[in-house]
This record gives C-alpha cells, structure tokens and sequence, in this order.
C-alpha cells in the first residue's frame, strides 16, 4: 500500500479536499513506531479508487481532529486514542480515553509505552 506524506499542519484542509471531491472516509489506521512515535494512516475512497495519506507524529504531540470534516472519524479518532494514547485536538465528541476503556484503565492495550501512576511519597 502506497501512502502520500501529509503533515498535522495540511491535514483537515486535506480532509475537506477530500469531502468537496466526494471522498468517503473508509476508516484511519494508527501504527506504533516504537520510542518516535505514530503512524496515522487515512484511507479515502472514491468509486473504487482507494487513496491512502500517512501522518507520522511524534509521541506525546496531538493529532487535528477531521471528525469536523467528516463527523463519522471520531469513532476511530476516540478508538486510537483508548487504543495507542494518541490524542486529537478539536474532536466533536471526545469520550477521554473511554469510549472502550473504563476510567481506571492506565494503559493503551495496542500502544508499546504505558501510563504509569507513581503514589506520592509520604513524608
């Protein structure tokens, strides 16, 4: 699969290109590099023409959400976030973290790095 670079600064304008074009938003993919970061993946369609954009961003940086754009991303948008920790700015709908999870879930089960909570030191 073939993916065209995108930045988080072109993104949502991207997105409306998409939509004004008559692009369906099939679905995003998210991928764990490891200590650098995240690959988001955005797949479009458009009468069987399949276009794929890549996002690559920086662990612990915030993604623009597109859920504005097409209102059905903040679905994946809220899973990638339960999922890897990956959170989006300007989502329509944020669910914090527990769209799937429960509040007390500490770890993204799909992310290779965890939350951690330390107790604080009595003293």
């Amino acid at each position: 699969m073939d993916a065209s670079p995108i930045t988080a600064q072109g993104l949502v304008a991207l997105a409306k290109e998409k939509f004004d074009a008559g692009y369906r938003l099939l679905t995003l993919s998210c991928v764990d590099l490891g200590q650098t970061g995240f690959d988001i993946l955005y797949h479009f369609d458009k009468n069987l023409h399949l276009e794929n954009y890549r996002l690559t961003v920086p662990r612990g940086e915030n993604v623009p959400s597109i859920s504005g754009v097409y209102f059905a991303a903040l679905l994946v948008e809220n899973e990638i976030r339960d999922q890897f920790g990956v959170c989006f700015d300007g989502i329509v709908l944020d669910f914090g973290g527990t769209l799937y999870l429960e509040d007390e879930v500490r770890t993204s089960p799909f992310c290779k790095f965890s939350v951690s909570q330390t107790k604080p030191s009595e003293g």
